[in-house]
């Protein structure tokens, strides 16, 4: 093997520190972004909240509409490729345009990012920086005692809390209580009890055989305890006793023959594979019951009103509220009606440096200065990060608006169709910024908050020849099906029909996929009892 040395020249993007940051920042949702910013505020001592208005910076929105070149452009689409050891963050979010420049000046840091910059540690103008319309945000330090949504939500009471409460009027012995504690403790959220008894005892009593026998008696009896509390059907090992205990604790209530045979039949009905509920298969249900189809509809009734999920209404839901990044209001009436679009100041934080601290790193440059000046570069490309980011937002949903202008006049059926392409050549970006902004980021309208992808739709043709969204095309299709006569409800054949009378071309399978979208049954689920 003969060896040599040869020289190669090879050209590759690098992306910056800032560059890389302002990236992943464009990305996060509202609540991923407070929480960067809550630990930026943590990590980084030149930076701080302020209450104060503050200027804007000069690269903002004056200077956003300013063309793009094409390098720049490329940097964006190329954003996964990134020379070196890169962060992986930069394969995730868009190059700014004011920062291409940066970006193309320097590379990627082998080790620790550098936020030197031009190396000074001058107070800026515009440090004091952002949101000069946004109102300060409330800490935990004040005398606002106002109770958090969250805070509510999880003062419900739990199943188990109001099991134990039940049990506590039981008079048991000890082993049968410890026993039906253990099994209030193994319900799950629908208070269903997903492991057999036998499995219960054999992970307790481990291989003792005499403790396994003891263990699973004490279970049975805890068990039929356990059925008789409140909601009825709890403790449950599976749908089809769930719905039987039910249709017992009511037998009392029935007072003719006739609904003692329908309770009856729908108990009959319980005892076969829950398939053929859900089918509602009348015929072969008739068989299996040996009841006539009268008494199976009826009892399908009765089963429908029982509740399948008894710890439904105990369960801990978690409120996590959309807040919106844009707001759209109207302005004027009829045809020369327009819509302000403005971002919400809720959601805008407020930070600027930290003037005592960058005033004294100024003063006093000495041993360790140059590691401070790192840190006070990254909180001011961090403010700045964080109004590109809003300013991007702004600049994309302003563009939606003004191409889907109907749907704030008409609603949803007026939506046209709309590619993320369209406002990316439009605002001089790249596609995948536009992917980026539009994901996780929510817009107030007339009709509703809804999140930016929502205008996005493919285009179905037309018989004029022109297109249609599919947006559109799912509004018109929820609308058939609300309209529908519930004893003979629509199939998708005669959904794809009737968008055909519309002039809409759509085929049975894309009504399908469609409807299931919309998480509307099929036409023999619907169909009324």
């Amino acid at each position: 093997m003969k060896q040599g040395l040869s020289l190669r020249v090879s050209q590759h993007l690098a992306l910056t520190p800032q560059l890389q940051q302002s990236i992943r920042l464009l990305q996060l949702s509202t609540l991923e972004l407070s929480q960067e910013v809550e630990q930026m505020l943590d990590e980084n001592p030149f930076l701080e909240r302020t209450a104060d208005e503050a200027p804007r910076e000069e690269f903002g929105l004056e200077s956003a509409d300013a063309p793009v070149r094409d390098d720049d452009r490329q940097a964006e689409g190329e954003s996964d490729f990134v020379a070196g050891p890169a962060p992986a963050a930069a394969d995730t979010a868009p190059a700014s345009p004011a920062d291409s420049e940066t970006a193309a000046a320097a590379d990627a840091p082998e080790s620790e990012p550098d936020w030197e910059g031009d190396g000074t540690v001058d107070l800026a103008p515009d440090d004091s920086e952002w949101g000069g319309d946004a109102p300060a945000r409330a800490n935990n330090l004040g005398n606002d005692e106002r109770p958090d949504a969250t805070e509510l939500a999880r003062s419900q009471e739990s199943l188990q809390s109001f099991l134990h409460r039940q049990a506590l009027s039981l008079r048991l012995e000890e082993n049968d209580r410890a026993a039906l504690r253990f099994l209030i403790e193994s319900l799950n959220d629908d208070g269903y009890l997903e492991d057999s008894l036998p499995a219960l005892a054999s992970g307790l009593a481990g291989d003792d055989n005499d403790q396994f026998d003891e263990l699973v008696h004490h279970f049975q009896v805890a068990l039929g305890l356990l059925q008789s509390l409140e909601p009825v059907g709890v403790g449950a090992r599976s749908l089809a006793e769930c719905l039987t205990i039910q249709l017992r604790a009511e037998q009392e209530n029935d007072d003719t023959e006739e609904e003692v045979q329908v309770r009856r039949t729908a108990i009959a009905i319980c005892k076969h594979p829950m398939e053929l509920l859900a089918k509602r298969d009348f015929k072969r249900l008739a068989t299996l019951t040996r009841s006539n189809e009268e008494e199976v509809r009826a009892a399908l009734q009765l089963i429908a009103r029982l509740e399948p999920k008894p710890g439904r209404r105990f369960v801990d839901v978690e409120r996590n509220v959309v807040i919106p990044d844009v707001i759209v209001t109207r302005i004027g009436h009829g045809t020369s009606a327009r819509f302000r679009v403005m971002l919400n100041p809720e959601v805008m934080p407020r930070l600027r440096v930290h003037d005592i601290y960058a005033g004294a790193l100024k003063a006093h440059k000495g041993e360790g200065s140059q590691a401070l000046s790192q840190r006070l570069q990254e909180a001011r490309w961090f403010i700045k990060n964080i109004q590109q980011r809003f300013d991007t937002i702004l600049r994309v949903s302003n563009a939606i608006v003004e191409r889907q202008k109907n749907y704030f006049v008409h609603g949803e059926l007026a939506m046209r169709p709309l590619v993320l392409r369209e406002i990316a050549d439009e605002l001089g970006l790249h596609e995948s910024t536009i992917s980026r902004v539009t994901t996780a980021k929510y817009m107030s309208t007339p009709y509703g908050t809804v999140e930016l992808k929502y205008f996005f739709g493919s285009a179905l043709g037309t018989e004029t020849g022109g297109n249609a969204s599919s947006t559109a095309v799912r509004a018109l299709i929820k609308q058939f099906v609300s309209a529908e006569d519930a004893k003979k409800p629509l199939s998708d054949s005669q959904v794809s029909e009737m968008l055909k009378e519309q002039g809409i071309e759509c085929a049975r399978r894309t009504v399908a996929k469609y409807r299931e979208a919309l998480r509307i049954a099929p036409a023999n689920l619907r169909k009324a009892l």
